[in-house]
Parts: C-alpha cells; sequence; structure tokens
C-alpha cells in the first residue's frame, strides 16, 4: 500500500462515511461519495479500504462499538426497572441522533468476521448482565433479550421511516412500550431481585 496522504487515516473514513450515512442514508454511500467528503479522488480510498462493502463493514463495528458504549454509560450504577429504562432511552437516542449509523449496525454479523462478532456478543452479554436481576434462567434471559432488542429496533424503525402518524407523543408511547415490556417481566418473574 502507498502511503496515506492528506492525513486521510481510516478513523477519518469511518468518521465521514458516518455523516454520510447520518445524513443522506445508506444507500447514498458510495466511494465517490466518501472520496469528495473527504476531498480526495476515489482510488485513494483503496490505500485504505478495499471497497464499499469494507466500508460498510467498519461502520458496522464503529456503530456496535458506539451503541455498546452507550448502553454502557446509561446502565453503569443502575439496575433492574431503572436499568432497562436507561438502556432504551439510550438505546433510541443513538437511533435518532445517528440514524445511518444506528440502520447499519442490525446488519447481521458473518460467522467469520471476529471483530463483529465480538461486539455484538458484549452488546447481548450486557443486556443479559441487566436481566440477571429479575433471576430468570439462561435461556428465558435469551428470549427476553431478544424481545427487548426487538421492541426498541421495531419502535426506532418505524419512527425513522414516519410510521407512527397519529397525534399522540411518540415519547409517552415508547414509555407505555417500557412500562407494557416491564410488566411483563414482573409478571412472569415474581421473585425479582432489587
Amino acid at each position: 500500500m502507498m502511503a496515506p496522504r492528506n492525513g486521510i487515516n481510516l478513523d477519518k473514513i469511518v468518521r465521514a462515511a458516518t455523516e454520510i450515512i447520518d445524513s443522506n442514508g445508506l444507500e447514498e454511500l458510495t466511494l465517490t461519495s466518501l472520496a469528495q467528503k473527504l476531498e480526495i479522488r476515489p482510488p485513494s480510498l483503496y490505500n485504505h479500504v478495499n471497497g464499499v462493502q469494507d466500508v460498510r463493514r467498519l461502520l458496522s463495528i464503529y456503530g456496535l462499538e458506539q451503541l455498546l458504549s452507550v448502553i454502557l454509560r446509561a446502565v453503569s450504577g443502575r439496575s433492574g426497572d431503572e436499568a432497562i429504562r436507561e438502556m432504551a432511552k439510550a438505546y433510541f437516542r443513538f437511533a435518532r441522533t445517528h440514524p445511518g449509523l444506528y440502520e447499519i449496525t442490525l446488519m447481521a454479523p458473518a460467522p467469520e468476521d471476529e471483530e463483529m462478532q465480538r461486539v455484538s456478543k458484549e452488546i447481548v452479554e450486557l443486556v443479559v448482565r441487566v436481566l440477571a436481576a429479575y433471576r430468570m434462567d439462561p435461556t428465558d434471559a435469551i428470549h427476553a433479550a431478544r424481545s427487548l432488542r426487538s421492541l426498541l429496533h421495531g419502535f426506532a424503525a418505524l419512527e425513522q421511516r414516519g410510521g407512527f402518524g397519529l397525534p399522540v407523543a411518540l415519547d409517552d408511547s415508547y414509555t407505555h412500550m417500557i412500562d407494557t415490556y416491564l410488566a411483563g417481566l414482573h409478571a412472569r418473574y415474581p421473585h425479582k431481585s432489587d
């Protein structure tokens, strides 16, 4: 590989690509649009990445790392219902603030992609640790984590696509959804530790 020019590195490429997808959507990410954003010629990107799919992979890892970071901060020092409420708020803030980056985090990691597998696993393990306060067995914890992810993603995806047209406050609907999820946990696992 040739020496990098213009101070371009992977970090700058990922940040520029993040700006593109957050502003214009994932479909607008091309090597040409990325090169324009970085004020370089498209072939210069090949000194750092192997094409747009490589950039998407890097974005997915970066997005997962950012999501993990915001969730970690949200649950720090909290447990049980409070931790789940704060985790959900952090998740929605991330999806609202970084719509393109959020979308690309949903890309399923390839089995051979150890880095993406690692970050995805860390997020799942964090959610399962939060759910440990409800004293459920490990299989139920996975079911509960999947249920929570499905709720959060479904709401975020519908919001991003303008799927909520009724004149009812979205934040109230979100709170109702989380309250209902928590009520379900309490009903199913009544011996929760606080």
